[in-house]
């Protein structure tokens, strides 16, 4: 059973920065691709960002050159550092691996002045 705990949301103005966490219970952390994904209200959930066992890394053209997501695998734990937060960024962001598992409670960001 894997399980996603996301942490670090908050209320920010435009332009500003967030880091998101998230822990991750199972055994398959270290072996997994980690992805960040968002759903906004009345829009579909969105891939935002993947890194891989290895550490690659990609993202949605909308977070290139703002977001930047890590892994420290010994701590269980996926990160998304969020900078120069857009009103659109403003959404619950979640953590999970594919094959997708049971969504988390998520972590509400909000963007705004």
């Amino acid at each position: 059973q894997v399980q996603f705990v996301e942490s670090g949301g908050g209320l920010v103005q435009p332009g500003g920065s967030l880091r998101l966490s998230c822990a991750v219970s199972g055994s398959i952390f270290s072996m997994s691709s980690l992805y960040w994904f968002r759903l906004a209200p009345a829009k579909e959930r969105e891939l935002v960002a993947i890194i891989t066992s290895g550490g690659r890394t990609t993202y949605v053209d909308s977070v290139k050159g703002r977001f930047t997501i890590s892994r420290d695998n010994a701590k269980h734990t996926v990160y998304l550092q969020m900078d120069s937060l857009k009103p659109e960024d403003t959404a619950v962001y979640y953590c999970n691996v594919v094959p997708l598992h049971a969504w988390g409670q998520g972590t509400q960001v909000t963007v705004s002045s």
